[in-house]
């Protein structure tokens, strides 16, 4: 615990926390009487336990990793008072990254990762294992490049543009010794191969794409195939190495030269007291312990030379990667903390008006667009105004003009009516022309003395009607129509009818528009298609709703803007008919819809358009007059 507490002293004396090393003295010293006064107790409480995370490399998965190195932490727990250590599988990139956080305190990887490592995090090499195989040699790890044995690759030569797995780009027997060899033997690995490709751990997948010829070749580490075989994973017989070799002493095929052993390696946040304990008990673990035969070794031995593997590196030019950003920053901080903490004020108040002058400049740039739009809705109204007013000028004049020849229509059908009637011919087929001359004058009139009333905004008269009675006196208006263009016309009345109070002209324009549209786009239909036109008139409790459905193209824009007045999708068009029509039914109160048949489920055809009338059965009292 002494050493403990002066070791901890001096680190907060070296980052310069003096204030913070006064308090923590203080508290360490009561914590020190404490477990002095606890000393005399035979047993120690998990919570006064040392906890020591290491790092091993999961080169056979996790759930291996754990059963072959936790007996080891459970016996370095045991030599090392106080103490209680925890194997944590990793990888190379997770080893890295926790031993930057500080989470772990121990690891034990290659050679190759451990030169990475010490560039970057102070490290001291405590022991390098000796193998489990070969004597217990401590020059265990290499590469070892396998493939098919019906393949055609013999040489290193045939590797050329062959398709290759490894582990990991960090691992020493399983990429960098390899790569070294074919450094060594004069080819450029970066453009050698035709591909490569990196799984990772555990190792037993990169055997099993050779195996099913997913890859042409792989680069394994020493031994894994061996290994493998034995556990009755793979057939020996279904594998060839690629320049083989087999050291005196050793039981495996090999491709490259042998490197030293995996180390045990501690961080220098350990104290000093706790690596030299933990040093004698790697020492004096025999190869019997069931400790180092769960392991896989026969025991550890004094730290071997890096030589070889500085060599390797130096000829590959491989560097150790540079530490992360944020890693850097912290170490500058920690020299330069009042520097740090000025700078990281500038940059929080740098954010936050910039932030707050994106935000003002969005809201300005909303409120500019906001006000140009409203400036185009005031000039469109405008122009659409000026439309109207030119549109009502003429359409007045118009109305005035059209009046005189109809009222001369109606006058002499009249009196040619009363001719025929005043000579007993009532009942001849003449005085029926006639007759029906005179109603469609009155009717044409009736129109124009609307379209008068709706110039000039003036309210309709309402009046009780049969709304059966307005569409068979529409439908008869495109009898010869329908003959024309063959449209088959079919109609369907439910429920029980009932009268309305409404314009029964206003309500006939706006059936006559509905229809024209539909005649006007079946025309554009090719003459092999069938044209059908479905009306049906629906008498509800509260509405009466009338749908008329075509199999036209249908709709070629949005209902709302084929709504809007002055636009027109015809190049004869004005753009006022389903204005005229809205404006009518919104005069009625009801509700008036345009829409694509291929939107309504319920409809007899897909292709289309459907438009739909609902008129309330009974309107205000107010309304019912003029």
């Amino acid at each position: 615990m002494k050493g403990r507490l002066g070791y901890w002293l001096k680190s907060c004396l070296r980052a310069g926390w003096l204030n913070l090393c006064i308090s923590g003295l203080f508290a360490s010293s009561l914590l020190l009487f404490s477990q002095l006064a606890l000393a005399a107790t035979p047993e120690t409480s998990s919570d006064d336990l040392i906890h020591f995370r290491v790092g091993v490399l999961a080169n056979h998965g996790v759930q291996k990793g754990i059963e072959r190195w936790q007996p080891m932490m459970d016996h370095l727990s045991q030599e090392v008072p106080g103490t209680h250590f925890e194997v944590v599988p990793v990888d190379f990139d997770e080893m890295s990254r926790q031993l930057l956080a500080h989470e772990l305190q121990f690891i034990v990887t290659n050679p190759g990762q451990y030169f990475n490592l010490s560039s970057n995090f102070p490290l001291s090499w405590l022991a390098t294992m000796k193998s489990h195989m070969h004597g217990g040699a401590t020059f265990a790890i290499g590469s070892t490049i396998i493939v098919r044995a019906d393949s055609q690759i013999y040489t290193l030569k045939d590797l050329e543009g062959k398709h290759l797995v490894a582990s990991d780009p960090q691992a020493l027997g399983g990429y960098q010794a390899a790569i070294g060899l074919l450094h060594k033997m004069g080819y450029n690995p970066e453009n050698y191969f035709g591909s490569l490709r990196f799984l990772g751990f555990p190792l037993e997948p990169i055997v099993y794409q050779v195996r099913d010829g997913t890859v042409d070749a792989a680069i394994t580490p020493f031994c894994t195939l061996e290994e493998m075989i034995q556990d009755g994973l793979v057939k020996k017989e279904d594998f060839r190495v690629i320049h083989p070799t087999m050291p005196a002493g050793y039981e495996c095929l090999v491709s490259t030269q042998l490197y030293p052993n995996w180390s045990f390696a501690a961080a220098d946040t350990v104290p000093p007291a706790i690596t030299q304990k933990i040093t004698q008990a790697l020492y004096a673990l025999g190869p019997d312990h069931p400790a180092a035969i769960q392991a896989k070794t026969l025991g550890w031995t004094a730290p071997i030379s890096q030589l070889k593997v500085i060599k390797l590196f130096k000829e590959l030019q491989l560097k150790a990667p540079p530490p992360p950003l944020h890693y850097t920053v912290l170490k500058w901080m920690e020299k330069n903390k009042e520097w740090g903490l000025a700078l990281l004020l500038l940059f929080l108040v740098s954010t936050v008006y910039h932030l707050w002058l994106e935000y003002k400049f969005r809201q300005k740039s909303d409120f500019l667009i906001d006000t140009e739009r409203q400036l185009k809705d005031k000039a469109l109204q405008v122009e659409r105004m000026k439309s109207a007013a030119i549109l009502g000028e003429i359409g007045s004049g118009l109305a005035h003009e059209l009046n005189q020849p109809i009222a001369a229509i109606t006058q002499y059908s009249e009196g040619g009516m009363m001719q025929l009637n005043s000579r007993g011919d009532a009942d001849s087929d003449l005085y029926e022309l006639l007759a029906k001359i005179n109603a469609q004058s009155a009717r044409a009139g009736a129109v124009v003395h609307r379209i008068r009333g709706l110039l000039k905004r003036r309210k309709s008269q309402y009046e009780a009607l049969s709304l059966d009675e307005v569409v068979t006196n529409t439908l008869a208006l495109f009898r010869r129509e329908f003959q024309q263009q063959g449209i088959v016309l079919t109609q369907e009345v439910r429920g029980e009818p009932y009268s309305l109070f409404g314009d029964a002209v206003g309500l006939s324009q706006v059936l006559v528009n509905l229809i024209k549209n539909s005649l006007d786009a079946m025309a554009e239909m090719k003459p092999d298609r069938e044209k059908r036109l479905l009306l049906t008139l629906e008498y509800g409790a509260q509405q009466a709703t009338l749908k008329l459905v075509d199999n036209g193209p249908g709709l070629k824009g949005k209902a709302q803007d084929l709504m809007a007045s002055f636009y027109s999708t015809k190049d004869d068009g004005l753009g006022l008919g389903l204005a005229i029509c809205c404006d009518v039914m919104r005069q009625h109160k009801g509700l008036f819809t345009i829409d694509n048949c291929a939107n309504h489920a319920d409809l007899p055809w897909r292709e289309g358009c459907v438009v739909s009338l609902s008129l309330p059965r009974n309107l205000g009292t107010c309304e019912r007059g003029s």
